[in-house]
Formats: C-alpha cells, sequence, structure tokens
C-alpha cells in the first residue's frame, strides 16, 4: 500500500465530541482504529460492507467473493478499521483513494458517477472517500468520530486538503423505492450548501429530479449532515445508482473550510 496510518484506541464512554454536532454515545465497549495491513483485515472490511449494502440495504453486488463487497478500486485504497476491542469484530470502515492510487487505477470511483473535469485543478491533493458503513449494533457517535478522527489525521500527515465522495441517499421510503426523498434533499441542499459553479460537477446517470416530487419536509441521512457541518458542499445533482437502491450527492469537504473548532478538535490546529 502507498500510505499508512497510525492505530488509536478510544474509550468511548469518555470520547470527547466537536461542539454542536449531535452524535450521542450510548454506554459501550472501547474501540480500535486501525488501517488494514494485510488481506484478511480487508476481508473483514469488505464483509462488512456486504452486511450492510446487501443484506441490509437491498443492493446488487456483483462480487468475486460470496459474502464480500469487492470491486476494482479496492486493491487500490487504503482501508480504515474500526473494532470492538473486546471481540476484535470489525464494526465500521472507510477506504481512502490517494492521488497517486487513483492516477494508477485510471480513476476514482466518483468519476464513474459524475463527470468531474472541473475539480482537475485539485486533483493532486484530493482523496476519496466512499464506502462508509458501520454495523447496525455500533450506530452511535464515537464509531463516526473515531473514523473522523483518523481519517483528520491521515490527510495531515500526508499533506492532502481534500475529500470527495459519493454520499448516498437510500431510496426506499415506506416500503416502496422511490426517489421523491433524494430529490427533496437535493432541492434543500442546492439552496444552501452548493458549491461554487467552478467546482460543480454533472452526474453521468442523474436522479429524474424533474419527475419527482421534491417538496417532501425531509432532512438528509446523518452522515450528510455531518459532513455540512465539518464545511462540505454539495457539489451538484444526485446521480441514480440502481445497483445500490440510492441516489448519491457528489460531496466535497476541505480542510480550509472547516469551521475552527472542528478543526482544533480533529487536527489541533
Amino acid at each position: 500500500m502507498e500510505l499508512t496510518g497510525q492505530s488509536a484506541v478510544f474509550g468511548v464512554e469518555q470520547e470527547r465530541v466537536a461542539p454542536h454536532i449531535n452524535m450521542a454515545v450510548p454506554r459501550a465497549a472501547a474501540i480500535s482504529v486501525s488501517w488494514a495491513r494485510h488481506q484478511d483485515e480487508v476481508r473483514a472490511a469488505q464483509r462488512l460492507r456486504f452486511d450492510v449494502f446487501a443484506t441490509e440495504m437491498g443492493a446488487r453486488l456483483t462480487t468475486p467473493l460470496a459474502g464480500h463487497d469487492i470491486d476494482l478500486f479496492d486493491n487500490y485504497c487504503e482501508h480504515l478499521l474500526v473494532r470492538d476491542t473486546a471481540s476484535q469484530q470489525v464494526i465500521g470502515t472507510y477506504r481512502v483513494l490517494t492521488p497517486v492510487q487513483a492516477e494508477r487505477v485510471g480513476s476514482t470511483y466518483s468519476d464513474t458517477e459524475f463527470d468531474l473535469t472541473r475539480l482537475r485543478g485539485l486533483r493532486e491533493r484530493m482523496v476519496e472517500l466512499g464506502r462508509s458503513c458501520v454495523h447496525p449494533d455500533h450506530r452511535h457517535g464515537g464509531v463516526i468520530m473515531a473514523l473522523w478522527t483518523a481519517l483528520a489525521e491521515f490527510m495531515a500527515r500526508n499533506r492532502l486538503d481534500t475529500m470527495i465522495g459519493c454520499a448516498s441517499i437510500p431510496m426506499l421510503h415506506n416500503g416502496m423505492v422511490c426517489g421523491d426523498v433524494a430529490a427533496s434533499i437535493w432541492q434543500q441542499l442546492k439552496i444552501s450548501h452548493l458549491a461554487s459553479i467552478e467546482h460543480q460537477v454533472r452526474p453521468r446517470l442523474p436522479l429524474p429530479v424533474d419527475r419527482l416530487d421534491t417538496t417532501l419536509a425531509v432532512e438528509p441521512p446523518a452522515l450528510i449532515k455531518g459532513y455540512l457541518r465539518l464545511g462540505a458542499k454539495v457539489l451538484g445533482a444526485p446521480a441514480w445508482d440502481p445497483d445500490f437502491n440510492s441516489a448519491d450527492l457528489p460531496m466535497m469537504m476541505r480542510l480550509a473550510d472547516m469551521p475552527l473548532r472542528y478543526r482544533k478538535h480533529f487536527l489541533g490546529a
């Protein structure tokens, strides 16, 4: 692998969270955070991803290994893992594609869903975050904050300043596959959090927003709200990902745009 991170251990009960991030943390066992160093650890992340995306969310995955979510980008990515320290079970993960590795594989995953031409000037210091998921028994603030802290340290240590990724909005609503929720969230966010024109991108398979109800009083998923609090911007209209039963919003977060209170929390700066 090209770059590696450092391990950390978090006692969830005592973990300090940044102000105004609504991450209520129930009593839970300690968790450890590390970067995968060999294939067995990557496989553990891929099993968790399969359980969440395919079993829980109904995604249709094409995979070379049963019970694992694997695609062509995995071998080029760094894989961040959160474990329950008592059981050593992987309970949360992100994958990170660095600029050098993106050049080697020929693109980012986001390039397959969006035309990212307008981001070409950022690519030398831009990483892609993807395949974020947390085990359903551990969806509390401690896991997410531990992941974000490790990601921020990785960015600072490797002198990277921009993160992009596809933030998914599930299409399943009231038992039916429907794009109205995603269309309504996009309608809200394009008013409040749309990036400047020089960074806007276009979806390759657009969600047909003009044929959907954009007036629903719905909130973005918790992870998207967390990104927005950290200063992230939406780069354009959502793409439709039929395999994952989701609408994907292109998002970008730059360390320079992060509010000072969060920069101090995550970077000590």
